[in-house]
């Protein structure tokens, strides 16, 4: 289908108000319009519109809230419920940022977001201190917010339509489980499983079930993320063979050394409900505050943040399980007792994956997806993939380059209208540096397209549209972008980087029996939560065991 000039114009030139378009040859002339107009129509781009999602109608939906840490905190202002002392801080800030002339808009942002039709009427944290923040503050005269002490008393107490699960990556699996097992829609954070047979059992609990389940994947929302699908989907990359994602964040916070709140005690703080299946030590506020940096209860660098680049190039590429996966790295930056690597290369290989392809059919073949991960440096590096006709660069900003030896793309490079150095098509919907980002980190995630998008020139919490797609499903029906089958190759992806880096070897996947293969003698699933030998003893002292 090709488009009209007006079409073509409309639908690129204008979107969003904040950002911008450019192609090869955009500028001057009648001429070079109508070569503009030209190469519009070959590449037959079509930008992303959000996807239409039915209105959430009826009696609001009953959310419970299991873990009201940073990350908890963050969804429950995504469904429009935020802290007092949060509204505080932004006015704080707001007001700073006016008299130094710099926009801030934070609560801007979080005031004009759409009502869900959402109640939140539970909240179930070990940690006393955050359990009450968050009933003082979501609380009114008509509509208390209830204190449960364990989860499984939220989900059996019929109080409840949903839960929100942002609790330590070990207790994602059992859970969710159990709300499935009653009836109880689940919106879970990645990964959303800690060993290989959670991620089965969680599966078929997902399948018995009828609640509606969700990973907490908010880039699924990302209108550049769906643009890109599109460029894949017409082959105007080509046929892509290699892709390479990176991490690279250089603060303490994204190193995972997140403050430790100073009423943190074994009176305030349930320690043997947070250990769960953990082994059992005594109370350590290290652990439980920065738990990320320990297999016990995280996933590392390859369960937080890898399985976000795997999945946003999966909804890209459709490309599932890896046939084989390799890892390496280690603790060189962080020496403080954790026991996770702080930096990590995984090479995944495809070897059936094909894109489609402007070459002899059959010629190409096959790709590897290289992800590399630093948190001792902040050196920002895009992600790209890599095609015989283009590469593209992808985040919230998105850019393509022809390649010089392209087929598809051969008469225009030969002919000048075309150049290798020169972007046929890009979309930055913010041409401005984004506001309200407080720290390197959340510039990161910003960059990466995880905090928001742009509808219509305005900026959008990506983790809203995604949690609103999963409302609508539960009163509405429909199908979530990031389910349990998503969740299922994105939590085995990342185990089986895991277990590479900790066994030093290829992992391989069988795809007829969707297992990993068996390594003779060694339980995988022992392996995943056991520390490497020799590793995280370098400070014990910082453990406090």
């Amino acid at each position: 289908m090709s488009w009209t000039r007006r079409e073509a114009l409309l639908g690129l030139g204008s979107i969003p108000i904040l950002g911008a378009v450019w192609w090869a040859g955009a500028y001057g002339t009648v001429g070079k319009k109508r070569e503009r107009e030209a190469l519009l129509e070959q590449l037959n781009i079509r930008p992303s519109l959000p996807s239409p999602v039915p209105a959430i109608t009826g009696d609001p939906v009953r959310v419970g809230i299991i873990g009201f840490g940073i990350r908890g905190e963050q969804l429950c202002r995504s469904l429009g419920y935020a802290t007092d002392e949060w509204i505080a801080d932004m006015e704080e800030a707001a007001a700073r940022a006016k008299k130094e002339g710099r926009p801030f808009t934070a609560l801007e942002d979080f005031r004009s977001q759409d009502p869900l039709n959402v109640r939140i009427v539970g909240i179930c944290d070990i940690f006393d201190v955050m359990a009450e923040k968050a009933v003082r503050s979501f609380s009114t005269p008509e509509q208390p917010v209830k204190r449960y002490t364990t989860y499984t008393d939220m989900i059996s107490s019929g109080d409840v339509d949903a839960v929100v699960i942002a609790t330590p990556d070990h207790w994602h699996a059992p859970m969710s489980i159990e709300a499935l097992r009653n009836n109880v829609h689940v919106y879970v954070e990645k990964p959303m499983t800690h060993t290989l047979a959670e991620t089965y059992e969680l599966r078929e609990a997902v399948r018995n079930s009828k609640a509606v389940f969700q990973v907490g994947h908010q880039h699924r929302q990302t209108l550049s993320f769906k643009t890109a699908q599109d460029i894949v989907d017409k082959g105007v990359l080509g046929h892509v063979s290699l892709i390479t994602t990176n991490t690279n964040r250089n603060d303490d916070n994204g190193a995972w050394n997140y403050d430790i709140h100073p009423d943190a005690n074994p009176e305030t703080i349930d320690w043997e409900q947070f250990l769960g299946s953990a082994p059992k030590i005594p109370f350590n506020e290290n652990h439980f505050f920065r738990w990320r940096k320990w297999w016990a209860y995280g996933s590392g660098l390859s369960g937080d943040l890898l399985t976000h680049d795997y999945d946003r190039l999966n909804c890209v590429l459709k490309m599932g399980m890896p046939r084989s996966v390799m890892a390496s790295g280690g603790i060189y930056t962080h020496r403080d007792g954790r026991n996770v690597p702080d930096v990590l290369q995984v090479n995944f290989e495809f070897p059936d994956f094909n894109t489609g392809s402007s070459q002899t059919p059959e010629k190409e073949r096959g790709m590897t997806f290289t992800y590399s991960a630093s948190l001792g440096n902040g050196f920002n590096r895009p992600t790209l993939l890599m095609g015989h006709d283009a590469s593209m660069e992808l985040g919230n900003r998105l850019t393509i380059w022809p390649d010089s030896g392209s087929t598809r793309f051969a008469e225009q490079l030969k002919a000048g209208r075309m150049a290798p150095n020169t972007p046929i098509y890009r979309y930055d919907p913010s041409e401005t540096a984004v506001d309200g980002v407080s720290s390197a980190t959340s510039q990161y995630f910003a960059d990466k397209g995880l905090m928001w998008t742009y509808i219509d020139g305005k900026r959008v919490d990506s983790t809203f549209l995604h949690m609103r797609e999963w409302l609508s499903a539960i009163r509405n029906g429909g199908k979530v972008s990031c389910g349990i089958q998503e969740g299922f190759e994105e939590a085995m992806s990342a185990h089986m980087a895991g277990l590479s880096w900790k066994l030093g070897r290829r992992i391989e996947w069988d795809p007829q029996e969707e297992v990993i293969v068996p390594i003779e003698g060694v339980d995988l699933d022992a392996v995943l939560l056991e520390s490497p030998p020799g590793v995280g003893q370098l400070a014990p002292e910082v453990m406090g065991v």
